[in-house]
């Protein structure tokens, strides 16, 4: 089977034909040549209306996917049209969009190696560029951005992550707020944000809509206060609810908060060796522990120390989530924070006065049937392992990409053969 009989059957360009297939001069790469058919009209680049000829351009070459690690290239003389809405225009062809040198197909090709390695690993093993592959996943991202569902959103997810590290002179850290959709059987990022404000929170409903908004039944988020505000504006319908693992986050720091303060007065007083490794003893769940860290828990719950004391307050407080009744989980939350402002250990009343000011939000996680944002925790996992396969991305409109191609669950057009 020929090159050309191949190309007739992946790459159907309506209009035109493949000439001839042959090798490069510097016999590096396959030329495949390109013409229009016979009687054939070409179309505005403009309007996409038909247009008379005008005249010809120089052969300009298109990128294809390479086959046998041999480099492909398209070739090509443009025409320009005599349009009568547009005037004197470069034709349009399907397989390359405007003046990019690379063809449709390689571009997917691309984006869709991108998706799986570095953007650098792959501009080497397909001899491209780094900005070669920055444009293919650009145009597979506008394209999937462009023609994504935005039906059927009933339950969201809110949360931030750190984007770039910074010192106070230089503005501080710098962090992207994330919009997830968690519903049952699709899980996918929907929209990305530059900073955790309430404005940026505002670009995404509007960028949602409020029809859409107003069809949202859930919202998980943290206690950023931005949120709650934003939520409560915008999606007044929706049921916020604050999540169990960032409640479990802020009481293990507050934990570890307490056990840090321990070891020094404990070093003061030259008993160091009581607390030695025993950080993850207390933040660990007790199903998780090993033999011996079991063994080790059981003699240091043996000693009276505030650490202790807080760990088993901590342990308690696990009874809510075990809850089915609103009305019961509303007083065992009373009692437990009861109980922790009255035994004076600092960090964890602060985190009992917390969870007092979002008791109702708290309580809303039983009415959303214990929805939980762990698969916003396991996407922001995934968010940041893409930005640290990159080594970083500098700016914002980059990181924006990678992310949406990587979590955006985003559509792709129909091809007549899939290279991957």
């Amino acid at each position: 089977m020929q090159l050309k009989s191949i190309l007739n059957r992946i790459e159907k360009i309506p209009g035109f034909v493949f000439e001839k297939c042959e090798w490069s001069k510097n016999g590096e790469e396959i030329e495949v040549q390109i013409r229009p058919r016979k009687n054939s009209w070409a179309l505005c680049s403009g309007c996409g209306s038909i247009a008379v000829g005008y005249d010809h351009l120089r052969t300009r070459r298109f990128a294809y996917v390479p086959l046998w690690q041999l480099r492909v290239t398209l070739k090509y003389r443009m025409r320009r049209v005599n349009c009568h809405r547009c005037g004197i225009r470069v034709e349009d062809v399907p397989w390359a969009d405007g003046k990019n040198r690379a063809s449709n197909t390689y571009l997917w090709f691309l984006a869709a190696w991108a998706r799986r390695m570095s953007w650098t690993e792959v501009a080497v093993v397909f001899a491209t560029t780094w900005n070669g592959v920055s444009r293919a996943v650009e145009h597979a991202v506008t394209w999937g951005r462009d023609h994504v569902s935005l039906e059927g959103i009933r339950s969201v997810g809110v949360d931030e992550i750190l984007h770039r590290r910074g010192s106070k002179a230089h503005g501080g850290p710098r962090y992207l707020t994330l919009v997830y959709q968690i519903d049952e059987g699709l899980k996918r990022l929907l929209w990305i944000g530059q900073d955790r404000r309430e404005e940026t929170l505002h670009k995404f409903f509007d960028w949602l809509g409020g029809e859409k908004a107003e069809q949202i039944r859930f919202v998980c988020s943290d206690m950023w206060p931005a949120y709650l505000k934003v939520i409560g504006l915008r999606a007044a319908k929706a049921v916020q609810i604050l999540d169990r693992f960032h409640i479990a986050s802020m009481i293990n720091k507050a934990i570890d908060r307490i056990r840090a303060e321990e070891v020094r007065e404990l070093r003061k007083n030259g008993r160091q060796a009581v607390l030695t490794n025993s950080r993850w003893l207390f933040l660990k769940r007790s199903e998780n522990l090993s033999e011996d860290q079991h063994e080790k828990l059981s003699e240091l719950l043996r000693i009276n120390l505030r650490i202790v004391r807080a760990y088993l307050l901590k342990e308690g407080f696990q009874r809510f989530w075990t809850y089915v009744s609103i009305r019961w989980a509303g007083k065992f939350l009373d009692s437990w924070c009861t109980t922790v402002m009255r035994s004076k250990i600092e960090p964890l009343k602060r985190v009992a006065k917390t969870l007092r000011r979002h008791r109702e939000l708290m309580l809303n996680w039983f009415r959303a049937y214990g929805l939980s944002a762990g698969a916003v925790e396991g996407l922001n996992n995934k968010a940041k392992v893409t930005m640290r396969k990159s080594y970083g991305f500098r700016s914002f409109r980059i990181t924006e990409l990678a992310l949406y191609h990587s979590l955006g669950n985003l559509p792709q057009p129909d091809f007549t053969h899939r290279f991957w």
